[in-house]
């Protein structure tokens, strides 16, 4: 907590009045973190005119996410943070709402909620299991660009040719 106070420009005290523990100042990182992650994709692909658009710009604000905080990705995502189970309930929280908002823009007649809700599960953990080993390997050959292009071309393969059999 000394380390967090001096970076944070204030006392010890002062941070203790705002966080009990240093579990509390974890758990507050976390959903902030998560909170950004999922605002950023959410409204790239919100802001998309075709589903091919929605693809790419929920997959690029993904991957820029992870460029610019890599950390805060990590934090998230792998780690005491898979472990601890009330850590862990935020990072489902985060993929749940994302994939909530992804079922939403597969508009498949007569596909059932069930289904859209897997498939946008789907999608979230090939995003997520992509960019983990992209960021634990710092694979050479394969940079951001590469990255995001792969995940929409895989992505967007699977999605356009869905019906609702």
């Amino acid at each position: 907590m000394n380390d967090v106070a001096v970076e944070a420009g204030v006392t010890k005290p002062v941070l203790y009045q705002h966080f009990a523990s240093k579990r509390e100042l974890y758990q507050a990182v976390l959903v902030d973190v998560g909170d950004r992650l999922r605002t950023n994709v959410i409204k790239a692909a919100a802001e998309a005119r075709t589903p091919r658009e929605q693809v790419a710009t929920g997959f690029g604000a993904y991957v820029d996410f992870v460029v610019e905080d890599p950390d805060g990705f990590r934090l998230l995502f792998t780690g005491a943070s898979r472990e601890d189970e009330e850590w862990a309930a935020i990072a489902a929280e985060v993929e749940q709402s994302v994939a909530e908002s992804i079922a939403a823009l597969i508009a498949v007649e007569g596909m059932s909620e069930v289904h859209r809700q897997a498939l946008a599960h789907g999608v979230v953990g090939l995003a997520e299991g992509m960019v983990r080993y992209w960021q634990r390997d710092k694979l050479p050959g394969l940079d951001r660009d590469d990255l995001a292009r792969d995940l929409i071309r895989l992505a967007w393969g699977g999605l356009r040719n869905l019906d609702a059999s």
